[in-house]
């Protein structure tokens, strides 16, 4: 489906829509890189597997958020697509493939940096199509 960037003066909040959680959180994975840079230029020729945890689906959305934000911005991966898996035992999980490249400044036109995800604003709506609401601190 989409998302979508909303106005805010000094942070960026980020509004998927999406037919499932699944997709819901792979869209919310592009937003991070996309708001970090520019992924239209990114090629897949590698990738990165992610293991995230929650003990809900907020702290799964807050962990994955920022487990994007680490893998672009510290350890300068460059995502392009991602494929997940989301289960619920004792505590939420995503187990995760990120395809991509390393960065390249010049190529990949690096935006701004994301400090964190936020709780504050963070809203997930499952009825007839997933919405995720939250806010990224620049």
């Amino acid at each position: 489906m989409s998302y979508k960037t909303l106005e805010h003066t000094t942070d960026a909040i980020i509004e998927v829509t999406a037919n499932n959680l699944k997709e819901a959180f792979q869209i919310a994975g592009i937003s991070v890189i996309d708001t970090i840079l520019d992924s239209s230029k990114v090629e897949e020729n590698s990738s990165r597997n992610l293991i995230v945890k929650g003990k809900d689906l907020k702290y799964l959305l807050y962990n994955w958020l920022e487990e994007m934000i680490i893998l672009t911005i510290t350890d300068g991966f460059a995502g392009k697509r991602i494929l997940l898996e989301i289960t619920k035992n004792e505590d939420y999980q995503i187990e995760a493939e990120v395809f991509g490249e390393l960065i390249d400044l010049k190529k990949h036109e690096f935006k701004v940096e994301i400090k964190s995800p936020t709780f504050h604003e963070m809203e997930i709506e499952q009825k007839d199509k997933v919405i995720l609401k939250y806010l990224l601190d620049l």
